[in-house]
């Protein structure tokens, strides 16, 4: 046994090895499936696949429509995600920047947004935005999107300017600058990280929501991509190897996402609780 290596860190390291199993064997069994005909899934389900099979990718983006499905999830992911960088990180410029009663209370209420769920809105929400003529739009969906994401993003950003020094906004006014010039030209591009953060977090949110594009859109022509994926399974049958292929199709796009602001997640959201 080597020197320093304790039957505590044996523990700890069998630990993580299964904790890995269990969060990569999901995975296993996703792609497993997706590259399978019937044939394979039936007799060996989570066997590797022997041969291979891209059948059920084919399938799955025409009697699905994914196609228009992905458009209807970008569309409303990027218009989401823009839509809360602008409010949240202005708001949050206010918030950090002004030392008042209005701005606490504005911040605490904030935070109350983050604890209570939307489950408890949902009936008079649904109701509001049928009222709004805004039920089966993409505008629907924006807006509703960027309300309830929005603590949560105001919750980060404030965090991060806190943390930045007060000198630069001063020095920016000082030189005649308003407080949009300096938020604009001083104080957003340092946002970077967290920025990245919150585009990261609040993408992957919208993108793999279910519920709420199946309460909104459903029967409109313009669900996203989970919603027309859950066609796939009914009361009595389910294509298991077609819901895989359409599981795999929808992950890729928000997977490469991820995986080109990774860097940014941890750091920026460390430094939000930090300030």
């Amino acid at each position: 046994m080597r020197t320093g290596y304790r039957p505590r860190t044996f523990v700890l390291e069998l630990v993580m090895v299964a904790a890995a199993v269990a969060f990569l064997f999901p995975v296993y069994a996703l792609v497993t499936l997706a590259f399978k005909d019937p044939g394979q899934i039936a007799n060996a389900p989570l066997s590797p696949p022997n041969p291979p099979s891209v059948k059920s990718f084919g399938t799955a983006w025409q009697s699905a429509s994914l196609g228009s499905a992905l458009l209807n999830s970008t569309l409303i992911t990027v218009s989401s995600v823009i839509a809360l960088i602008v409010l949240g990180s202005l708001a949050a410029y206010f918030l950090a920047r002004r030392a008042s009663r209005l701005s606490y209370s504005l911040y605490i209420l904030f935070l109350v947004g983050i604890i209570l769920p939307f489950q408890l809105g949902m009936i008079p929400l649904y109701q509001l935005v049928n009222d709004l003529g805004l039920l089966g739009t993409y505008q629907g969906m924006i807006l509703f999107y960027t309300g309830i994401q929005l603590p949560f993003t105001v919750f980060l950003y404030t965090g991060f300017i806190r943390s930045l020094p007060a000198d630069y906004t001063n020095a920016a006014l000082i030189d005649g600058a308003s407080h949009l010039q300096a938020f604009g030209y001083v104080i957003f591009p340092l946002l970077r990280p967290i920025t990245g953060t919150v585009l990261i977090l609040n993408a992957v949110h919208i993108w793999n929501d279910f519920f709420t594009p199946l309460l909104y859109l459903g029967g409109s022509g313009r669900e996203t991509v989970p919603v027309r994926v859950f066609a796939f399974v009914n009361e009595y049958t389910s294509d298991y190897g077609l819901v895989a292929a359409g599981l795999v199709l929808a992950a890729l796009p928000i997977l490469v996402v991820f995986l080109i602001l990774q860097r940014y997640v941890i750091r920026g959201f460390s430094s939000g609780l930090k300030g």
